[in-house]
């Protein structure tokens, strides 16, 4: 079995009516999900708190004081990201998941671990909050596996539409991580076209970008880097606001693309990583194309225990 790692506090972060980074988003994952026969082939866990030694890998103390030790009933961090009472919960449980995932995979009790859990992190700076993210989780993931256990080679791949930029600024200095990007470009937050960096795949896809473009561009520009690079884990920031159904962007992705990039993932996982892989959910916003796309996405990530629930 694979893991899944959730908890109900990620429903505590409440950042209004209309606002398209909502509980329901991982409810209606998990749904659906269920729909389709998934959940028997997950154990499942519960997100621990993420410590602040292991939030300090990434982000300076200072910003994490400011996010734990909030006590009014709310305030903005930016335009798009509000901090309640009830976000440092839920944001302590979204990098706790990362942590987890990583314990259970480099000690071999999974080789596969998906994370559906929010606030997402791709935004988050090393010292403060940004586009709905609190802290980096993935980011707090991939520094776990490098200072507990070792690892010289850690892969994030980010196919969310927004460039993670946080992820960039965070891991900009440091060669043992390779990020590669594909985003929306020009779009929010703006950044990553002109990143030069051996370890930093940025690849902007225009406005009205399709399957076939993005297709195209990682294997022209991930794969090869990956393959040179050699990681020992891959991470994937899993966004999927690419969609052609979620009216956020401007890109137009569907179902059959994030498996297609799924597959990408397995293929370089299985190769040099042993088939590890750590997926956490980051943006992707209407609710139908989402919870389908992460379902695509898992079924790809389950294969080989798909297979053998059809035909037992």
């Amino acid at each position: 079995m694979s893991a899944y790692i959730h908890h109900s506090d990620c429903l505590l972060h409440d950042m209004g009516s209309g606002h398209p980074e909502r509980p329901a988003r991982v409810i209606a994952i998990e749904e659906q999900i269920r729909v389709a026969k998934l959940m028997d082939l997950l154990h499942r866990y519960e997100a621990p708190l993420a410590t602040q030694e292991q939030l300090a890998r990434v982000h300076n103390k200072e910003y994490i004081d400011t996010v734990l030790t909030f006590q009014g009933d709310y305030t903005y961090l930016d335009p798009d990201t509000l901090l309640t009472a009830q976000t440092p919960q839920a944001a302590l449980r979204a990098a706790g998941a990362l942590v987890h995932a990583t314990d259970l995979v480099l000690t071999d009790q999974h080789k596969i671990a998906f994370c559906n859990v929010r606030p997402p992190g791709h935004h988050a700076l090393s010292d403060r909050a940004m586009g709905f993210c609190f802290f980096n989780n993935v980011a707090v993931g991939a520094a776990h596996a490098i200072e507990k256990y070792g690892l010289k080679r850690v892969a994030i791949l980010d196919f969310d539409v927004h460039h993670g930029n946080g992820t960039e600024e965070i891991f900009r200095s440091n060669p043992k991580v390779m990020l590669c990007s594909t985003f929306q470009h020009p779009f929010y937050p703006g950044s990553g076209a002109d990143t030069t960096s051996d370890h930093i795949i940025n690849v902007p896809l225009a406005a009205g970008t399709g399957g076939v473009e993005f297709r195209e561009a990682v294997t022209e520009y991930w794969l090869p880097a990956l393959d040179e690079f050699e990681p020992q884990l891959v991470f994937i920031s899993a966004g999927f606001d690419a969609h052609q159904a979620d009216d956020i962007s401007y890109v137009n992705l569907l179902e059959t693309d994030y498996t297609w990039i799924t597959q990408k993932a397995v293929a370089i996982a299985n190769e040099y990583a042993e088939g590890r892989i750590i997926s956490t959910l980051e943006g992707g916003y209407e609710l139908q194309s989402l919870s389908n796309s992460v379902v695509a996405h898992l079924k790809v990530l389950l294969n080989d225990l798909v297979i053998s629930s059809v035909f037992c």
